[in-house]
This record gives structure tokens, C-alpha cells and sequence, in this order.
């Protein structure tokens, strides 16, 4: 039997693994998972990497894998003598690594992380036998707050779900949970959707429902241009099943759909925060509705929650309340009830630095939103909170920031510029917003970075009004990650504060 051959036969967890050569690229918690479950399987697995946490170089040899630590500038040695069958890439490893074209190159299969668990799901299967159904969730912003509602929404209406991939947990951790699940609400991003686009057919994805939450220029240099990340994007709704869920206010989305290859009966369900047409989910006079999933959606509509619920939830934002659909759609799609949906929706919170009020003290409101790591979230963020000073800057990742100040950044009150190279940034101010006031932080260290641009704000608002820390760019320039960030600009509020004493009514300051 080729190799080929085999590895056509890979399609369940009581495959015959035995023997397979395969490479692992990364030692990362993804890496990690993937030679766990090899090696459980039986397989021979190599993993190269060129810097490795101490945890997971140490449980390596323990579960029967080998470890080479190196440079992966060249194609290491160790590589070409493993003669892997398979290798299984970590998704920072671009299109353009010198290992990945080298792979290409010589017709080596090449997989992500979660077309291996695809293979694998029934490793625990439902009570009928059947493994659980797979929903996927894209988009350049609000990922990880849809996957994170979706999960909620399902598991209210009585299904064992659970968010898996790019959110935190590798996909291959919850295919192996013996628990079992339902349903896997999977986050992937479009480096993991790019390595989707690879697979022969038997290694396809066949999703309950899907959905492209919206799109816009990011990780350009990973994908080499925008029609390349584009094209990864569109990858979730292939061979869909039942819902292809798409932003009615995003046209890239709803093309998405239009060219997509999916199974015979796939419904396009769309959301915005218009009236809903009769296959969609939207917004009618404060009330959250669904006119989708119903039997007389022609003349009639089923309510899921209000605005105001919402608002007392801290879910008001635009574009929470546009995830919020795209959840309900996807979780409408599995049967889950609008009295399950509107029950979720009471209890659930945002994560850490989305969107979050961290203080208001002396006038001003102090709000995290470190996750806007790219232009469409610091526009979302900057409509939500107009006439904010803003705070802006980092590692834009090749993408241009002038149209996002040409539009949205033009109601800024001030400019608050952090960065290591912050010239793009203040050009495009210069360039397109020239009546907003831009104030440079120029402090060399980590650690007084935040400190200083409390301190910038504070004196721009002197009274009422909001300071926003939506960057528009990645963190890595100056700090570990946007979660660093924001907890750096939290500390140095809440140190603004303590400085501060009391307010001016003598009281003591509030505790962040």
C-alpha cells in the first residue's frame, strides 16, 4: 500500500496508526496535543522545533515522542533522515516557511492540528454511535466572544457543548475528553483554515452549521495579500450541512456563501442589526429575533432577548449584539429554544479586555479593549465610544491603519500614540484626521509604557469623558501578549487612581 493509500484510510480513531512517520512543526500547546495523540495511536513522531516550554520538552520522551530543538531557517537534517509520511504543522508556520514549501515541494502530506482531530472524532461518539457535530467560527474580529456565546446558548438548551481551537483549547483535547460531547464549537483561525485548504478529500470538514463573522485586512504578511486571507476565510462554509451563517452588513461574508461548496440543503442565514428578512436574524424595535428557524417565517418572527436585557448584561456594544446573533443563529440551527437563548444571555460576560469598563473615577471611564488587534475591532470599539481619547498603536502587521483614522478615528477627541515604531501611525493622523491632537509615548521600557499614557489621558479629559485603549494593532512589539497589555494599562489606572486619594467628593476610590 503507497503512502497515499494509507493515509486515505486515516479516517477514524480505529485506524491502523501504528508506524506512521510524522513530523510535528512547534512544541506550543497545539504541538503538544498532536504528538500526544500520535503517540497514543501508535504512531512514530518527531517533533522539531526551535524553542520548546520546559513542561512540554519534559513529558515528550514520557509519552514516546522525540524531540529536536533547533533552527528551522533550513530544513533540519533530523527531517530529511525521519522521511516523514505526514508532517503536522503548529499554525504559525506560514505559507512561506522554508519547511513548508520544502514539504510542498517533495509531496509530503500536510496537515493542521484540526484536520487531525477530524479524522479522530469518533474517538468518543454519542449514544446513536455518531460522533458530535462540528460548528466553525471565523472572522477578523469577535471569534472568541461568538465561540465562547455559542458554547453558552448550546449547553443552556440542554446540549453538551464545547468551545475547542484557536479560543485556547486544541480541538484534539476535546475530541479525546472521554466525557463526549454534542457538539464542538470550534474557533479557527485563518492560519488553521489555510492548512484546511490543503486536504485531500477524505480529510475534509463536514460542519453542522458555519459562519464568517466579517472580514478585513489582517495577517497579511502571513497570508502574502489580502485575496490570500480572503480565500482562507471562505474555507469555513465548505461542505456545510445545514447553516451557513453570514454578516448581511459584511458583502464579503454573504459572496462567501454565494461561491461556497456546501451539502445540498445548506440554508444562508443572515444577521445584522436591520429587520431581519424571512431566513434571517436582526433586530425589530429593541427586540433580538429570529426569523430563520420557524415554520412561518414569512409573515412571523420568534423573539430571542431585548436591547435592553442587553444593556444591563454590559451586551450592548454593536458588535456584541452582532456576535449575539450570529450565536443564536448557529445555536437555532441545533434546536435550541429562544427561551434557552434569552436564559444564556442573563449570565453571560465578555472576557477580559473586550470592551471592558475597568474604572471610572473623577469623570472619566477607563475602558480595556487590548483584544482590538486590528483596524475593524478598534472601529467597532471606537463607534461604541465616540469622542474617546484613543489609545493606539503596536505591531500593525503590515496592515495600513489610514482608513480606520480616515473614518472612525476622525471622533476621537486625542490621539494617544504607543508603539516601538509609532511613525505610521502618526502619519496617518497627520494625513487623514490632522484636527485630532496625537501625543507620542516614547517610554523605552515595558513597564512605564502604560504608566505613561494614563498619565497623557488623564490631563487630555481633565473632567468628563472616556479614555479607550483599542490599539488596532498586535502587542508583541512591547509587550507578551494584548492580555499583558491590558492588564499593564489596568495597573497603571488603578495606580492613577491610588495617587489620587480621594475624588472629589472626599470619598475613597473605587476598586478596579
Amino acid at each position: 500500500m503507497s503512502t497515499d493509500e494509507r493515509l486515505a484510510t486515516l479516517t477514524s480513531w480505529n485506524a491502523d496508526w501504528s508506524g506512521l512517520r510524522v513530523a510535528v512543526l512547534g512544541l506550543s500547546m497545539t504541538g503538544f496535543s498532536v504528538a500526544d495523540t500520535l503517540t497514543e495511536l501508535g504512531a512514530d513522531v518527531l517533533v522539531l522545533t526551535e524553542s520548546a516550554e520546559e513542561k512540554y520538552a519534559k513529558l515528550l520522551p514520557v509519552i514516546g515522542a522525540r524531540l529536536e530543538l533547533g533552527t528551522l531557517d533550513r530544513v533540519p537534517e533530523a527531517l530529511t533522515e525521519f522521511a516523514p509520511e505526514v508532517i503536522i504543522a503548529s499554525p504559525g508556520f506560514p505559507p512561506s516557511h522554508t519547511v513548508i514549501r520544502w514539504a510542498q515541494d517533495a509531496g509530503i502530506a500536510l496537515w493542521g492540528d484540526v484536520e487531525l482531530a477530524w479524522r479522530l472524532r469518533d474517538k468518543v461518539t454519542r449514544a446513536d454511535g455518531s460522533p458530535a457535530d462540528w460548528v466553525l467560527i471565523t472572522g477578523t474580529n469577535g471569534k472568541t466572544t461568538t465561540t465562547q456565546l455559542t458554547a453558552s446558548l448550546l449547553v443552556e438548551g440542554g446540549l453538551r457543548a464545547a468551545p475547542c481551537g484557536n479560543i485556547g483549547v486544541p480541538v484534539l483535547d476535546a475530541v479525546r475528553d472521554p466525557a463526549g460531547f454534542d457538539v464542538l464549537v470550534v474557533e479557527l483561525s485563518s492560519h488553521q483554515l489555510w492548512y484546511l485548504g490543503l486536504s485531500e478529500t477524505e480529510g475534509e470538514l463536514y460542519p453542522h452549521a458555519s459562519v464568517c463573522l466579517n472580514l478585513a485586512d489582517d495577517h497579511l504578511v502571513w497570508h502574502g495579500s489580502a485575496q490570500a486571507y480572503r480565500d482562507a476565510k471562505a474555507l469555513v462554509y465548505r461542505n456545510t450541512r445545514v447553516a451557513c451563517v453570514y454578516n448581511k452588513a459584511d458583502e464579503a461574508t454573504r459572496l462567501m456563501v454565494e461561491d461556497a461548496e456546501v451539502v445540498e440543503g445548506a440554508r444562508a442565514i443572515g444577521f445584522d442589526l436591520g429587520i431581519p428578512g424571512p431566513s434571517d436574524v436582526g433586530v425589530v424595535e429593541g427586540l433580538l429575533v429570529d426569523r430563520a428557524f420557524l415554520d412561518d417565517r414569512a409573515s412571523s418572527a420568534l423573539e430571542l432577548t431585548t436591547v435592553a436585557d442587553l444593556r444591563e448584561a454590559g451586551l450592548a456594544a454593536p458588535h456584541i449584539v452582532q456576535n449575539i446573533l450570529a450565536a443564536s443563529a448557529l445555536a437555532r440551527s441545533l434546536g435550541v429554544e429562544p427561551r434557552a437563548i434569552h436564559s444564556a444571555l442573563q449570565s453571560f460576560r465578555l472576557d477580559e479586555h473586550r470592551i471592558q469598563v475597568i474604572a471610572r473615577h473623577r469623570g472619566i471611564t477607563w475602558v480595556d479593549d487590548s483584544k482590538a488587534t486590528n483596524p475593524h475591532a478598534a472601529a467597532s470599539s471606537l463607534r461604541a465610544y465616540p469622542g474617546a481619547v484613543w489609545v493606539v498603536g503596536g505591531d500593525l502587521k503590515g496592515v495600513d491603519i489610514g482608513e480606520l483614522v480616515a473614518t472612525a478615528g476622525t471622533t476621537a477627541r486625542a490621539a494617544v500614540v504607543i508603539g516601538v515604531q509609532r511613525s505610521a501611525v502618526v502619519a496617518a493622523f497627520e494625513r487623514h484626521a490632522p484636527g485630532v491632537p496625537v501625543f507620542e509615548v516614547d517610554a523605552g521600557e515595558t513597564g512605564q509604557v502604560m504608566n505613561r499614557v494614563v498619565e497623557i489621558a488623564a490631563g487630555i479629559v481633565d473632567g468628563e469623558g472616556t479614555v479607550l485603549l483599542a490599539p488596532a494593532a498586535a502587542s508583541f512589539d512591547q509587550f507578551s501578549s494584548y492580555a499583558d497589555r491590558g492588564h499593564r494599562f489596568a495597573e497603571a489606572v488603578r495606580d492613577w487612581i491610588d495617587r489620587g486619594s480621594t475624588d472629589d467628593a472626599g470619598r475613597t476610590p473605587p476598586a478596579l
